[in-house]
């Protein structure tokens, strides 16, 4: 199977939570069981909207679902503590994930472009080996702003040297989509189960799987 580029795209930037692993899955699911002890029902759609579109934060959320202020530290202390242990095994990949970034690997370069700190990314990835196929990763560590601002993409640029229109990004949310065409760089979105409710109208194009990407590098299969 052999996959021609456009010479104009040099490198693909992909966001990891929901779009490379099913972590998005595994904290909504945490954060929801957290959620239920303490008596308030999470849902699905609107965790999706205000916390990964809206990039509220895990505690406005907890208050405006009418829990008090002093219970939501020690409860988002012990959430945060479970889902750390939970990463240290494996997180499951998102379909075709493998397949695509072996068959990009050397082909086009590759970037990691992330909110989550870096060491909870190299938990969350464990031996699974793709780690090592990203030229660069840019994680929260590494910026003041994190997405929707433009400032992680606009570091991947500086690292790799390239400019804008030399990249496309792949992201799953709306907040991601945004960082990505602040930062003027096409973004192609794969909504996942709980960013399908997003919209997605600055997208450069919309995919089932992360395999959709190829169609927009000019790839063709021969």
């Amino acid at each position: 199977m052999v996959f021609p580029f456009s010479p104009m795209i040099k490198a693909v930037l992909w966001d990891n939570d929901g779009l490379l692993l099913d972590s998005e899955a595994l904290f909504f699911d945490m954060t929801r069981s957290f959620f239920a002890e303490a008596g308030l029902l999470l849902d699905e759609e609107y965790w999706g909207i205000e916390y990964l579109g809206n990039a509220k934060h895990s505690w406005q959320i907890a208050t405006e679902l009418g829990m008090s202020a002093e219970l939501v530290g020690p409860l988002l202390d012990r959430r945060n503590a479970a889902f750390v242990e939970r990463i240290r095994q494996s997180v499951p990949l998102m379909p075709k994930v493998r397949e695509t970034i072996e068959s990009l690997a050397g082909k086009v370069r590759l970037g990691l472009v992330t909110g989550s700190p870096r060491d909870k990314v190299e938990l969350m990835h464990g031996s699974n080996g793709l780690l090592e196929r990203f030229e660069v990763i840019v994680t929260d560590d590494e910026v003041t702003n994190a997405k929707p601002h433009p400032e992680p993409y606009l570091k991947a640029l500086d690292l790799l040297g390239l400019q804008p229109e030399q990249c496309i990004a792949v992201e799953d949310s709306r907040r991601g989509l945004t960082s990505a065409h602040a930062a003027g760089i096409n973004c192609i979105v794969v909504p996942n189960r709980l960013t399908r409710i997003q919209d997605f109208d600055l997208a450069y194009a919309i995919e089932e799987d992360v395999s959709g990407v190829f169609k927009h590098l000019g790839a063709g299969k021969a």
